[in-house]
């Protein structure tokens, strides 16, 4: 859960202010310029596959904000929705592996760990593609503030031997106090699977200052002993700045890399994180992201060094809904219900986009190994504060050099945000987002384009719902702080990809939200 303690009279000044800029038809920006020529895109080789996931009536703590997302395996896909997750074989009819979703402590209440035990939120579930394991990490602030890790035995959640390794980080004296001697609020918790240990970035909020950004921890842990379920070395965290700002941190929720396919980094390559750089100006605009890199020693943790930031050069964005007067609000996506309500729906536009993906591959007719990195986040595609939103996804080296670039807007009235990206083994591009508009209840979408052969991207819309239905609720301008699209570590052709819709509108304190997994290939993937 994205952790956003504003007051309600402000939200509703902002919201009279935002609904007339928010409701504006404006013209789309031209697509970024990636150096890539044009030429007709490949059609999806079949017609995805979607099936229903957790809905608010199988969560164990339903709210109005679920983080939806999930990771496909060898065996089975896994969902996760806040506090609840699920197991689905991955073929049709897509059989649920257990009677109904667990509670997303399980793991840890299984093997008798109370700190971790209750409705913990901002659980991550990925799939460990070099060890072809499940991997799960969870922020606990019941009394005390823990991060729990679980890494499974096997990577099949029917085998009668399944069993979890669980992990847990006394998060307190790593966080650290401000000057009245409050601990900082570990927020947003971002996960991911790198060769040498698995590593979060936690976003820290000072609770003196209403919850304001002022800093990041990031933490690395002993994949190679949790992967055998023994004693985990010491994790080696470290807060930046050090101490936290007393102003704004403009380098907001950094983002770990996590490997797709099946070879390894090179030996030595540190893990690496990347973060937007949030403009504070008018008129507003940035030219880069951040790149941050934790090289890791786990035999003398005192040469361990976390460095950064290096500033990548990309094509100018402005972030969603950015406000240049209040550059941390960043909400401003309509729905049709909104002139009617005044309540507009949450970018989270301040951020890169879970997964921060990593890919060493081999191009047809090459004898030589690259590595490439991907991540997407929601930008300004109009013109002035709070104008229409798109996605912007980027292509990336080890080392931060920029390969390209692209903006996906096809229209000039529709929102698109919270994205996700991924690539296929042989350079289809898929990134998964939510469509929203004064017209347009929210539905889920994507689009897919070919590297290699320099495509445009082409839209297509997840089956869903005769007439989807707007969130409606007039209390929360909560939408999924995340979403998940990753690929079969068996075919490395098939992409997977969860989001939330509302078949019904959600009104008062009723909670109705539901989620929906597909699968599709594009073609030339074999």
């Amino acid at each position: 859960m994205r952790h956003n303690l504003k007051i309600s009279l402000v939200l509703s000044l902002l919201v009279l202010l935002w609904g007339p800029l928010a409701n504006a038809q404006t013209k789309a920006l031209p697509l970024a310029d990636d150096g890539r020529t044009s030429s007709s895109s490949p059609k999806p080789q079949v017609s995805p596959q979607s099936f229903e996931g957790i809905d608010a009536s199988q969560d164990y703590s339903a709210g109005f904000t679920i983080d939806p997302n999930g990771e496909v395996g060898t065996k089975q896909f896994m969902e996760w929705v806040d506090s609840t997750y699920q197991g689905y074989g991955k073929t049709s009819p897509f059989t649920p592996v257990y009677a109904s979703p667990l509670p997303g402590d399980t793991p840890w209440v299984q093997n008798n760990m109370p700190d971790c035990q209750g409705a913990g939120g901002n659980g991550v579930i990925l799939f460990d593609h070099l060890a072809s394991r499940w991997v799960v990490g969870v922020r606990q602030t019941n009394n005390d503030y823990f991060f729990c890790i679980a890494v499974s035995n096997t990577d099949d959640l029917t085998s009668s031997s399944f069993a979890w390794y669980t992990y847990e980080l006394d998060l307190n004296a790593e966080l650290g106090q401000n000057s009245e001697g409050a601990t900082y609020y570990p927020d947003y918790p971002r996960f991911g699977t790198w060769s040498d240990g698995y590593y979060t970035a936690i976003d820290l909020l000072d609770p003196n200052e209403k919850y304001k950004l002022v800093g990041v921890m990031v933490c690395a842990f002993d994949r190679a002993d949790m992967l055998t379920g023994g004693t985990a070395l010491t994790p080696q965290c470290v807060r930046y700045p050090n101490p936290p700002l007393t102003g704004f941190f403009r380098d907001h929720s950094l983002l770990p890399a996590d490997i797709d396919g099946v070879n390894p980094p090179p030996a030595g390559i540190p893990e690496y994180f990347v973060s937007v750089y949030t403009p504070i100006s008018d008129p507003p605009g940035s030219h880069m992201l951040n790149l941050w890199k934790y090289h890791v020693d786990w035999t003398n943790p005192g040469y361990s060094t976390f460095a950064g930031p290096l500033a990548i050069t990309v094509p100018k964005y402005v972030p969603g809904c950015y406000n240049h007067l209040i550059p941390s609000a960043t909400v401003c996506v309509p729905e049709p219900s909104s002139g009617k309500t005044n309540n507009y729906l949450d970018s989270i536009g301040d951020r890169v986009m879970h997964r921060f993906v990593y890919r060493r591959f081999n191009p047809p007719g090459s004898t030589q190994l690259f590595d490439r990195y991907f991540v997407s986040h929601t930008v300004q595609v109009g013109t002035g504060d709070l104008s229409q939103t798109g996605i912007r996804w980027y292509e990336l080296t080890t080392g931060g050099a920029l390969v390209t670039s692209g903006t996906i807007s096809p229209d000039n009235s529709n929102y698109r945000f919270v994205p996700s990206v991924a690539e296929d083994k042989v350079g289809n591009l898929a990134v998964g987002y939510s469509v929203s508009g004064a017209k347009q209840s929210p539905i889920i979408s994507v689009s897919y384009l070919n590297l290699p052969g320099k495509t445009k991207p082409t839209e297509f819309s997840i089956p869903l719902c005769s007439s989807c239905s707007p969130q409606d609720e007039e209390n929360s301008f909560h939408w999924g702080g995340y979403t998940s699209m990753t690929v079969d570590p068996v075919d490395d052709c098939t992409f997977w990809y969860v989001n939330e819709y509302f078949s019904q509108p959600q009104t008062g304190s009723e909670v109705n939200w539901q989620t929906r997994i597909s699968n599709f290939k594009i073609s030339g993937c074999k």
